[in-house]
């Protein structure tokens, strides 16, 4: 498979602290593979107790995509050195969990890894209209992103801001009491954004937010985690 014809990317930093997201439209040339792929030939699961929907593993030749068009903007943009790299995988996901079964940690922005090397990317294979992501500061510590040296401060600011706001149980969509969001991205079709799994974010649900359960209809994407060396 080819890139798009009209690919573009670029690298926007974020917030006080700067961090770097990179932004890829237009990624494949024919992202409605992708969606086919999923509703024919796999079968979407609970494999990740955080995530509130379904997941599947996507085929090794999609991560081979990613690898062969954005590795050296990647490199370049988080200063990532190939050597460094120790795993990588990449899931179909689908958010499909109603409100009244949240977990509270599913109601709250959250990080995927306290390395800062290590990433995470998001490719929407679904329009606008299914919520993009968004990325946040905690309002008690400024924190944008959360690293082993911040996680106790961390911790011990956010448990105090819940237990005197009574946190609601709905998903994230803007800023409230304890969140400002610093930054969102719609879900537009066939846009792929690539960021460091220490920076604090959420998918953008609304309260009008129907979960469809068929990959050609909900909210699919293809999440990717690179896992790296302990380098923070």
């Amino acid at each position: 498979m080819q890139l798009h014809p009209d690919f573009s990317c670029r690298v926007d930093f974020i917030g006080d602290e700067q961090q770097p997201v990179l932004v890829v439209d237009n990624f494949v040339s024919d992202p409605a593979y992708w969606v086919e792929h999923c509703a024919r030939y796999t079968r979407l699961n609970k494999i990740d107790a955080m995530y509130p929907g379904l997941r599947a593993a996507a085929p090794d030749s999609y991560l081979q995509l990613i690898y062969h068009y954005l590795r050296e903007e990647i490199g370049k943009t988080f200063a990532l050195h190939e050597s460094m790299v120790t795993h990588v995988k990449a899931d179909y996901s689908m958010v499909l969990t109603p409100v009244n079964q949240l977990k509270l940690a599913q109601c709250l922005p959250h990080y995927d890894s306290l390395i800062s090397s290590e990433l995470a990317a998001v490719h929407y294979l679904c329009g606008s209209d299914k919520g993009g992501t968004a990325f946040y500061r905690h309002r008690d510590t400024g924190f944008e992103y959360i690293n082993s040296e911040r996680t106790a401060t961390y911790f011990e600011k956010l448990n105090a801001g819940i237990t005197q706001h009574s946190y609601p149980r709905a998903y994230m969509n803007g800023s409230n009491q304890l969140f400002e969001q610093i930054a969102s991205y719609e879900a537009v079709y066939n846009r792929m954004i690539i960021y460091r799994c220490t920076s604090l974010h959420s998918g953008n649900i609304g309260s009008d937010f129907r979960f469809e359960a068929d990959p050609r209809k909900g909210r699919l994407t293809i999440n990717t985690f690179i896992g790296t060396t302990n380098r923070n």
